[in-house]
């Protein structure tokens, strides 16, 4: 069983674009949205599909992913099935359910993720997302937006994710290379990316950069403020 935990907040634009995306694999899985207090349209979206599972939890990534995990294990215990932490304005390519479902059955896989592409032609988020990837391929630590997968004894075993405030992503990877080595998929997730457009382009990829750094160097990174939502 693949459980996709999906967090959420005043995602009302990107939301319906990421649950068909799902909704149209095949393969067994279940989707938790969390949500940390929208004031959209967001529950509204999920209210329509019956057979997604609507959770609630304080504002904040970590907060939000940790609670759709929490949910799981009520529902079966620690298990081995794969937790599937997926950003609302990411699509997962075609067949990545059907594929992990493959992969479960082989424990040399304890987590892993994705490719990492942008919708759009900007030739400048190409450049973002070919660094990102090289990061990772460098790192093994993978980005919240590469649609990171961990078995589920391997979550509770290494505690979720930290509760801070940014970057909560880098410093779960880290914590996972000290029991496994996450592995990527070939195939690529797509990033919407308006809010990086609407953040300016420029700026994002200093960002990147920046984590790029402080991932490879241990360098510290901007203030929480710099990595303020964008809707």
């Amino acid at each position: 069983m693949i459980w996709i935990i999906i967090p959420t907040y005043n995602e009302e634009r990107a939301l319906p674009h990421t649950l068909t995306s799902v909704l149209q694999q095949t393969g067994e899985y279940r989707i938790v949205v969390v949500d940390g207090g929208s004031r959209d349209d967001t529950h509204k979206i999920v209210e329509s599909h019956a057979e997604i599972t609507w959770v609630t939890a304080p504002k904040g990534r970590a907060s939000q992913m940790n609670a759709g995990a929490k949910y799981v294990q009520s529902q079966h215990g620690s298990g081995n099935s794969w937790l599937m932490f997926l950003h609302a304005d990411t699509i997962l390519p075609i067949g990545a359910i059907k594929q992990l479902n493959e992969l479960e059955s082989d424990t040399s896989w304890q987590a892993g993720g994705f490719q990492h592409q942008f919708s759009g032609h900007d030739w400048r988020l190409r450049v973002i997302s070919w660094l990102d990837n090289f990061r990772c391929h460098r790192s093994k630590i993978i980005y919240g937006d590469q649609a990171l997968f961990v078995r589920e004894g391997l979550f509770q075993q290494v505690g979720g994710f930290p509760l801070v405030p940014m970057l909560e992503d880098v410093r779960m990877g880290e914590q996972l290379l000290t029991y496994t080595t996450p592995r990527l998929l070939p195939s690529a997730v797509m990033t919407d990316a308006r809010k990086f457009i609407q953040m300016g382009i420029g700026k994002s990829f200093i960002r990147v950069l920046m984590i790029i750094l402080h991932v490879e160097y241990g360098l510290p990174t901007f203030t929480p403020a710099f990595f303020a939502d964008v809707r």
